[in-house]
């Protein structure tokens, strides 16, 4: 596997995998061409050196999966670096052959090389799987996350 920073072609199917799930269909308006709103979010996401949207392809060069990196610098911990992993999606036909872990594993490894002290996540309680595979790669549930959405 080989996992690089993600180009602007690489939007349709990146936003094609964060639409192809129960909650991601919902919230994802997945049509060629794109709406606009994904190319203004990729070139702002792109242009911020604290943000890594990040592809992996197979060996063929197919995108079998994405995720995206924030780096968050903040006063506490002694002006630490917070790394939060967002967006982590595979496609469904690579899905249980642990590809998952292998980018897991390369996140925390990454997230380490920017000196972060932490890596955090937060994920939906419908997803219980999800949960679980986080649990099992040692992420503890250590906060109750909140939001307020503001549409």
């Amino acid at each position: 596997m080989k996992f690089r920073k993600a180009v602007e072609n690489d939007v349709v199917e990146i936003v094609k995998m964060i639409a192809d799930d129960e909650l991601g269909k919902t919230r994802e308006k997945f049509v060629v061409p794109l709406p606009s709103e994904y190319t203004i979010a990729f070139e702002n996401i792109d242009s911020d050196a604290n943000q890594e949207l990040i592809v992996v392809e197979n060996d063929e060069s197919e995108i079998i999966g994405t995720l995206q990196l924030s780096f968050i610098q903040y006063l506490t911990y002694r002006g630490g670096i917070r790394a939060q992993i967002e967006a982590v999606r595979i496609k469904k036909e690579h899905r249980g052959k642990g590809i998952g872990k292998q980018m897991f594993e390369w996140a925390i490894a990454r997230a380490k090389e920017r000196k972060a002290h932490v890596l955090q996540l937060t994920t939906d309680k419908k997803r219980p799987k999800a949960i679980k595979f986080y649990e099992d790669l040692g992420f503890k549930p250590s906060h109750e996350g909140m939001k307020l959405h503001l549409n």
